[in-house]
């Protein structure tokens, strides 16, 4: 049985007492993850019979288990804190104290307010004080909390949030650029517009020169 890290109950603490947690019912964690698969497949079934498919055809009749298996363990496994990154924090014995950045992070997620998909990238950077983390962790971490029926706000401060607990600094920034399918494969249609989403925090707030120089690509 897979167990929850120390780093990803200080994670969801975090995100706990600062109101930032996804809304997750806890009722429903004790059901196993193949009881909970074949679940879902049958609420699917009905969704799809509803939508007047023939469930009997070929091609669909797979469907339901598949889109299940696909929640549990793709789209939506960020819900799952058994499934949070294993993390590989460094006591910062060098001394660095310059901007470490990492751009051009992939995140795919899904509009929680329509179920479909939000996609682009986030560039994130921080500056060392007492810990260094390994850099691919800062692209697991943000995939993590991207794997989630999400708005791309909350996103956007889970991850600092996250980070900066972590790390044990403020010095944390992050910005995201988001296609929202919402937008552009209904309503309003717009396959044009993208979201930008930023939070800084530290001397990424209070010192222009390093705010700058984050932006700066």
């Amino acid at each position: 049985m897979k167990k929850i890290t120390k780093e990803a109950n200080m994670a969801r603490d975090v995100l706990l007492l600062k109101g930032l947690e996804n809304p997750i019912l806890k009722e429903y964690n004790d059901i196993k993850e193949k009881e909970r698969e074949l679940l879902i497949a049958k609420h699917l079934y009905k969704i799809m019979s509803l939508l007047n498919l023939d469930l009997k055809n070929e091609s669909l009749k797979d469907t339901p288990i598949r889109i299940s298996k696909m929640y549990i363990n793709e789209l939506f496994s960020g819900l799952d804190y058994t499934n949070f990154p294993k993390i590989m924090l460094m006591d910062n014995k060098i001394k660095f104290n310059e901007m470490i950045i990492v751009r051009d992070i992939l995140l795919i997620s899904t509009c929680e307010h329509h179920f479909i998909t939000i996609n682009g990238q986030a560039t994130i950077a921080y500056i060392p004080e007492n810990k260094i983390i390994g850099l691919s962790k800062i692209n697991r971490i943000a995939q993590f909390y991207a794997k989630r029926p999400q708005i791309q706000e909350r996103l956007t401060k889970q991850i600092l949030l996250v980070l900066q607990v972590l790390l044990q600094t403020k010095n944390v920034a992050i910005v995201i650029h988001m296609d929202h399918f919402c937008v552009k494969a209904r309503g309003v249609r717009d396959n044009k517009s993208s979201t930008v989403t930023s939070c800084l925090e530290g001397l990424f707030k209070s010192d222009k020169s390093i705010r700058e120089e984050f932006f700066k690509k």
